[in-house]
């Protein structure tokens, strides 16, 4: 299941047109773009950070934006112990490249090509102000997946849908092939949506909008229990925005 904003394909990219709907609309004034990359540190040491250690990407300006996914524990699913780590570029770089040109990634990612390509795409986030955290996904032991965690109301995505404080977004790719259509994807979604949930207490909704011709991504998030809000038009594809709401996780 390859996406951004989709178990194995898919992102988050501006609109076209703004739902007309103008309730609970938060006004943001949002930057035309990622900040300016940055040259890659040095090598980290292999595995997870230790409890209490500060979060890879240390130009972030404020650590508070995502309420510190780096701290956040793992999670016990029935597939596994599963776990966000803040993605490494040294260590993750050859990984990451390889999933994103496996072509049924490529085909809603679009950043197939060389480690340059893909360093340009993640460093934009580990150098930026922390509105968005790039995370492999860590199933016993084993990184199977790429997350991006990032703040929906302070997105371009905010343009195009009427956003709440601390709305939270999701992108996603399960990296082999193997792990694709199992139902993996939903129960790793389940799992990350009550991270979000449970460590983002000002966070009342969970976000994504895969692709629509992502019919399997959709499906997944169906299937953790996103409801499927509207259709949105964003540049380079046609997005489903899905939605869990906090009411749902609380039982009411």
């Amino acid at each position: 299941m390859p996406g951004r904003g989709a178990p194995g394909t898919g992102a988050s990219r501006g609109a076209a047109a703004r739902s007309s709907s103008t309730e609970d609309t938060l006004d943001l004034a949002l930057p035309s773009e990622l900040p300016a990359p940055f040259p890659a540190g040095e090598a980290p040491p292999a595995g997870p950070p230790p409890a209490g250690r500060a979060r890879p990407g240390a130009r972030l300006l404020d650590p508070d934006l995502l309420d510190d996914v780096a701290e956040w524990p793992a999670a016990s699913t029935p597939r596994g112990v599963f776990q966000l780590v803040p993605v490494r570029l040294r260590r993750d770089l050859p990984l990451i490249t390889a999933w994103m040109n496996d072509p049924a990634v490529a085909a809603f990612w679009e950043l197939a090509g060389e480690e340059e390509r893909t360093a340009v795409h993640l460093r934009a986030q580990l150098d930026g102000d922390g509105r968005s955290l790039p995370c492999l996904g860590v199933l016993d032991g084993t990184p199977m997946s790429y997350w991006e965690i990032y703040r929906a109301d302070l997105d371009p995505l905010a343009r195009h849908y009427p956003a709440r404080p601390h709305d939270t977004g999701v992108h996603l790719l399960i990296g082999r092939v193997a792990d694709r259509g199992r139902g993996l994807g939903t129960v790793l979604l389940r799992a990350v949506r009550d991270l979000v949930l449970g460590h983002r207490p000002r966070c009342t909704r969970v976000l994504a909008e895969p692709d629509l011709r992502n019919t399997p991504s959709i499906a997944a998030f169906l299937g953790a229990g996103f409801r499927f809000s509207a259709e949105v038009d964003l540049p380079g594809k046609r997005a489903a925005l899905m939605i869990r709401d906090r009411a749902q996780r609380d039982g009411h």
